[in-house]
C-alpha cells in the first residue's frame, strides 16, 4: 500500500445520484487521486444492494491507499446528524440509517451528506465559489439539488433538509413528481424535465424535431438528456429550443431563491449545466426579469461551476477529513521547584 506522500489525510468521497455511483480518493486541497464509477443498483432493489455497491467501490480504492474516512453524498433528505437518510426519491432508501451500516462494515468513520451540499462544499473550498461567503448552489442532474452557504457555512437548517430547491411548487397541479407532489420545481428545469420534453416532441411526430427522431430511429427510449444537450449544441433548433425552455424555469426559480436568501453568487452545476450559455444565457435572462425590485438592487452572479462530475465526491471527501477528530499535541508541564 503505497501513496503514502499525503500521510493520513486522504479520504474517499463517494457521490450516490439517481443514475451513477462514482467514488474517488481526495487529497487535501481537492486533488482526486484515484476513481471508480458504476451505475446505481435499479431502484426495485433493496437498500441493501445499494449498500453492497458503496462498500464495493470503498474497498477497491481502500486496498491501494490509506484513507481515515469515507464521505457519502446522498441523493436525498440527510438528517440534521448527519447520518440517515430519511428519503430518497429516486433510490429506495427511506430512513435508512446509512452512516450506521457503513462504518459497520467498512471499519471507518463515516459521514453522510445531501449530495447538492457536498458539491456546494467543493465548489465554495476550491471551484467556482473560492472567495465568496454567501452563495446558492443549484445542481441540474436527473432532479435538482440545492445547497446554501452562508457566511461561508453550510447551512442545513433544523433537521438537515434545507436547500431541496427542487421540490418547490412552481405550478400547481402540474406534472407528477416521485416526491409525491405535483408541479415541482425540477419537473421543469432538470434533466428529467428535458428528457421528458424531447420524448413527447418525438412521439407527436412534431416535424421539428425531425434531427431528434432520426438520432434515436424513432424510439423515444433512446433519448437522454446529454442527447439532447449535443443536438442543441450542434445547432438543432428544436432541442436548442428545449434548452432555452428549461433555461427560462431556472432562471425564474433561482429570482424566487434570491428573494429569500439575496446571495452574492448563484453556482449552477450538474450534467445539465454543463451546456453553458445554451441554458445559462436563458436563465440569466430570466433571473433578471423576474428579480424582486429589479434595477434598484444589487443582482448576484449566475455562473457554471468550476468542479464537473467530481465536484460531489470532493466535498464529501472534504466533509469527512473536517469531521475527523484534530490531534491535539500534548503539552507537558516541568514540575517546578518551590
Amino acid at each position: 500500500m503505497g501513496r503514502t506522500r499525503y500521510g493520513h489525510a486522504l479520504t474517499i468521497g463517494v457521490d450516490i445520484g439517481g443514475t451513477k455511483v462514482a467514488a474517488g480518493v481526495v487529497a487535501p486541497g481537492g486533488r482526486v487521486l484515484a476513481r471508480v464509477r458504476t451505475e446505481t443498483p435499479e431502484r426495485s432493489k433493496s437498500p441493501a444492494v445499494v449498500e453492497d455497491t458503496i462498500v464495493s467501490v470503498v474497498e477497491e480504492l481502500r486496498a491501494e491507499y490509506p484513507v481515515r474516512a469515507v464521505g457519502v453524498g446522498a441523493a436525498g433528505f440527510v438528517d440534521e446528524h448527519r447520518a440517515n437518510v430519511l428519503f430518497a426519491p429516486h433510490l429506495s432508501w427511506r430512513e435508512e440509517p446509512l452512516r450506521e451500516a457503513l462504518s459497520s462494515r467498512l471499519g471507518l468513520p463515516v459521514v453522510v451528506e445531501n449530495d447538492a451540499n457536498a458539491a456546494a462544499w467543493a465548489e465554495v473550498r476550491s471551484g467556482a465559489a473560492q472567495g465568496v461567503d454567501d452563495v446558492v448552489v443549484v445542481n441540474l442532474g436527473t432532479g435538482i439539488g440545492g445547497a446554501i452557504v452562508l457566511g461561508g457555512r453550510l447551512y442545513r437548517g433544523r433537521y438537515g433538509l434545507a436547500g431541496e430547491f427542487g421540490h418547490m411548487t412552481v405550478v400547481p397541479g402540474g406534472h407528477r413528481c416521485e416526491c409525491g407532489n405535483r408541479g415541482c420545481w425540477e419537473q421543469y428545469a432538470s434533466g428529467n424535465a428535458l428528457v421528458r420534453e424531447a420524448r413527447e416532441l418525438v412521439a407527436s411526430e412534431s416535424p421539428v424535431a425531425r434531427a431528434l427522431h432520426q438520432a434515436v430511429e424513432g424510439d423515444v427510449r433512446r433519448i437522454t438528456g446529454p442527447l439532447v444537450s449535443e443536438l442543441a449544441s450542434k445547432g438543432d433548433r428544436a432541442c436548442a429550443e428545449l434548452m432555452r425552455e428549461a433555461g427560462q424555469w431556472l432562471g425564474a426559480g433561482l429570482a424566487d431563491l434570491a428573494a429569500a436568501f439575496d446571495p452574492e453568487l448563484f453556482v449552477v452545476g450538474g450534467g445539465v449545466s454543463e451546456t453553458g450559455d445554451l441554458l445559462l444565457g436563458p436563465a440569466r435572462e430570466a433571473f433578471e426579469h423576474g428579480l424582486t425590485g429589479r434595477g434598484y438592487r444589487p443582482e448576484a452572479r449566475v455562473v457554471a461551476a468550476a468542479l464537473g462530475n467530481e465536484a460531489g465526491l470532493v466535498g464529501a471527501a472534504d466533509l469527512a477529513r473536517d469531521a475527523l477528530p484534530t490531534r491535539r499535541r500534548r503539552i507537558t508541564r516541568r514540575s517546578r521547584r518551590r
